[in-house]
């Protein structure tokens, strides 16, 4: 059997009131951030989620519990492992961190994106270019 939670999270964020929707299943913890703007009811966000459940885009899926205990044979090198993972990790909970994340992904994808249409566009200028050079050459 699949063990499922979820929690949602309504916070105003200075602008707009916003849900932090966070749900695993099956060891899977996944992250959705809702926004609603105007201060929303219980029964409006209740309807929302019945009516909007199939529509939620989830993130890519990060594992529940973060990654065990690796034991080193070097004591130092496990007393700076840990300094660096305090220090890297940010500050807030782990569904911000999630979203983080999938803010920064979507931001590459992005850019490859547009790095491909540029690309496509001036290949595209290129052979109409070729092919003006060729028509005129044509002695018409």
């Amino acid at each position: 059997m699949r063990d499922v939670t979820s929690v949602l999270t309504v916070y105003y964020d200075g602008q707009f009131w916003v849900g932090v929707y966070e749900r695993t299943v099956a060891g899977l913890y996944e992250v959705c951030k809702i926004t609603f703007g105007p201060q929303p009811s219980d029964a409006e966000i209740y309807e929302f989620l019945l009516g909007n459940y199939n529509r939620l885009r989830f993130g890519k899926a990060v594992e529940a519990d973060g990654p065990g205990f690796v034991e080193h044979g070097n004591p130092k090198r496990a007393q700076r492992e840990a300094k660096r993972a305090t220090e890297g990790g940010g500050v807030g909970t782990k569904a911000q961190q999630v979203l983080r994340t999938q803010y920064e992904q979507g931001k590459e994808e992005r850019r490859t994106l547009t790095r491909e249409e540029r690309g496509d566009a001036a290949r595209r200028k290129f052979e109409l270019h070729q092919l003006k050079r060729a028509k005129k050459h044509k002695g018409h």
